[in-house]
């Protein structure tokens, strides 16, 4: 048995469980499910290559057009051999529908999104700004070096970390964090939580130190049935020192992102993943 998984994860982590076996059967899309007490439903390219169950059909037709788009798709699932049915294809991690990837990509390479006026709006973005998945940023450190840390999407000027059931942002060891060049200038490093010889967070921490030497925002998109991921975002952003930096820094969750999407990803959001926008209609169709 893995690692039990705190309350708030746990129980996103069941409930998408449920939605995503229900949801695979009724659409009749390829899948498989994980060994274990709770399994997982991972999902293969239909043989037609016009559908993935893991995807909302015009998202997945763009990712497939864009072939930087389409290499995301290739990134091996880390678990499968020990945790799913081998096939021909190997398993990926965009299969799974635990992805937090999956569904940032799920929203932000369906067309008309990013050239949403509202969306840009909500994230601080221009409408022509097209997404890069997986972008590598340097975070200048103490010996001259950088360190090459991977943003899940960069959007413009802005970076974005995408959470959906991950237990936290990770915690790192003291002295790997204070290698960081801007640490100090940055940050209230006194104000910063700890656990013993270890920073909380510091996925954030990292992520703030790229926007700030990119000279960029940054925002972390979460969901709101995760109130602890939402606590850990604040706290480590009440520790930036200069109020400007602050306000380049936003927390937004996917329930708020989905009010101003187009209204059949909407539904889409809602059936498989529980992610209903407040004024969601439900008569609206959802077209696969």
């Amino acid at each position: 048995m893995g690692p039990r998984l705190p309350g708030f994860a746990s129980q996103l982590r069941h409930e998408l469980c449920a939605r995503n076996e229900a949801f695979a059967r009724d659409y009749h899309f390829s899948h498989v499910k994980s060994y274990g007490a709770v399994p997982v439903t991972v999902y293969a390219p239909e043989a037609d290559g016009q559908r993935h169950g893991n995807f909302f059909k015009s998202s997945y037709l763009a990712m497939m057009k864009r072939p930087e788009w389409a290499r995301r798709m290739t990134k091996i699932h880390a678990q499968a051999r020990r945790s799913l049915p081998r096939q021909d294809r190997p398993w990926k991690e965009l299969d799974s529908c635990m992805s937090s990837d999956a569904l940032l990509m799920n929203i932000f390479c369906c067309p008309r999104v990013c050239a949403s006026k509202t969306i840009a709006l909500m994230l601080g973005a221009e409408i022509t700004d097209v997404p890069e998945f997986g972008y590598k940023a340097r975070v200048p450190l103490l010996n001259g070096k950088s360190d090459r840390t991977e943003v899940d999407m960069k959007l413009g000027h802005l970076l974005v970390e995408a959470k959906l059931t991950e237990n936290d942002f990770q915690s790192r060891e003291n002295e790997l964090v204070e290698r960081y060049r801007d640490l100090k200038a940055v940050f209230d490093i006194r104000s910063l939580p700890t656990s013993g010889n270890q920073y909380v967070s510091y996925q954030l921490i990292r992520n703030v130190l790229a926007a700030h030497a990119l000279e960029a925002s940054f925002c972390v998109i979460t969901d709101a049935r995760r109130p602890d991921l939402l606590e850990a975002c604040h706290t480590i952003m009440s520790c930036v020192r200069h109020a400007e930096l602050r306000t380049r820094c936003k927390v937004l969750t996917w329930q708020e992102l989905s009010t101003a999407l187009p209204h059949k990803l909407q539904k889409f959001l809602e059936v498989k993943y529980g992610i209903a926008a407040p004024d969601l209609c439900n008569s609206f169709p959802m077209t696969r």
